[in-house]
């Protein structure tokens, strides 16, 4: 709560632009912790599938959570986790993209 204040103040007094405390939000430590891993497995549907987390083939986003919790399971390390060569070898990728 004391650094919303601090970035509000600064924001009042034109101590800080707008684009700087914006800054200051995204690059929170506690911000980045909280969604870095969410983010990361929406990006991995996004540039894989090519798809959002709750379309067709999946009408909810049990996927997304299942891999949301076993990305946290390996404590963020997606490459322990194998995210990306899960994603590449799924079938919907292979279907989708022709890949043998």
């Amino acid at each position: 709560m004391a650094e919303r204040d601090q970035l509000v103040a600064d924001l009042t007094a034109n101590t800080k632009t707008r684009a700087e405390v914006l800054r200051a939000v995204a690059d929170d430590s506690d911000l980045v912790n909280a969604e870095f891993n969410r983010a990361f497995v929406l990006m991995q549907y996004f540039g894989y599938l090519r798809r959002n987390p709750n379309v067709a083939p999946d009408a909810d986003y049990a996927g997304f959570e299942f891999w949301l919790t076993k990305l946290n399971q390996f404590g963020g390390n997606f490459q322990d986790a194998e995210m990306v060569k899960a994603f590449l070898v799924s079938t919907e990728y292979r279907r989708r993209f022709g890949t043998p």
